[in-house]
């Protein structure tokens, strides 16, 4: 797949194939959409090309207090929509400027006149531009007067049509990871850095990395989950918390802790891949560092218990 940052100096495309949108997380519905992206362009012999912002509109729009939270990363989007075989996409920047493009405008100076697209494909009832002002109806309006041909996904033929980006998010956030990782088709991650910690889980038997992620990306709510977790390409098992801690440190900040199982390794500044299998429990407040301990031989006993269902899962 090759990556372009702008329209600059743009390679030619043979009879483009267009899709249009964010596709945060790459779910099952945007698997859909672009299976039938790649195979209009396969019968056609053009080239499929999604066509997405970045940064993302919220940021540039309001970079101070845009309260944005993503399912990936767009390193991970692009890794994603790689794996599924997309022959271009296009990371458009966008800005205020672009923002006040009318959807007319947006489609016959960028779509048609620098891209010069065949065809557009479009989810149902999907929308985009100034206002969301762009439609199906509006390019189908379109179409006739600029040479290009509209393919709209039917809802009964689009997977999974009630899936979206905020759904997964509430899944997510609400700590429903399995119905998320459904969603998703594959399984909810993030990346993140390993960080000095405070050592207490060390002292009780349950060393934690500390890890540190982006700070725009989705993390859920607090409790205890079932993870696996990736470090130099080597995948492990573990458990992992994410809370403010309330047994050894009131009101502290919220962290995300893993207990990786077999794991001795000194890993400070390392990366850490976190894929979510399950969520256990609650965060809870215990009487004394004795009762955590023994919750947290619990937790490790169920945990594991979980992670041997999915050992045949590939990450």
């Amino acid at each position: 797949m090759k990556v372009h940052q702008s329209l600059e100096n743009l390679p030619f495309i043979k009879k483009p194939v267009l899709t249009l949108g964010t596709f945060d997380g790459v779910h099952l519905g945007h698997q859909s959409i672009l299976n039938h992206l790649m195979a209009t362009a396969r019968q056609i012999g053009g080239e499929s090309v999604v066509f997405t912002f970045h940064p993302h509109p919220r940021v540039a729009l309001n970079p101070d207090d845009h309260g944005l939270e993503l399912i990936q990363t767009i390193e991970e989007r692009i890794e994603k929509l790689e794996k599924m075989g997309v022959d271009h996409l296009i990371l458009f920047p966008f800005t205020r400027e672009f923002s006040r493009l009318s959807a007319t405008e947006f489609v016959r100076n960028i779509l048609v006149n620098q891209l010069h697209i065949h065809t557009l494909t479009i989810g149902y009832n999907h929308h985009f531009g100034r206002n969301r002002e762009g439609s199906i109806e509006l390019l189908r309006e379109l179409a006739p007067v600029y040479g290009f041909f509209v393919d709209e996904i039917p809802a009964v033929t689009e997977s999974l049509t009630s899936v979206s980006s905020t759904k997964i998010r509430e899944a997510i956030s609400t700590g429903n990871i399995k119905e998320a990782n459904l969603f998703l088709g594959s399984t909810y991650h993030f990346k993140g850095t390993v960080v000095q910690g405070d050592r207490i889980g060390t002292k009780i038997g349950f060393p934690t990395a500390n890890v540190k992620t982006p700070s725009i990306q989705l993390i859920p709510k607090s409790g205890v989950f079932a993870v696996k977790v990736k470090h130099h390409n080597k995948v492990y098992h573990g458990m992992m918390n994410i809370g403010n801690r309330p047994t050894v440190s009131a009101g502290g900040e919220r962290r995300v802790e893993i207990h990786i199982f077999n794991f001795s390794e000194t890993i400070y500044g390392d990366e850490l891949v976190v894929y979510l299998i399950d969520r256990v429990r609650e965060e809870k407040n215990f009487a004394s560092l004795e009762a955590l301990t023994e919750q947290l031989k619990h937790d490790e006993t169920h945990c594991r218990h979980i992670l041997e269902q999915y050992s045949d899962l590939v990450i």
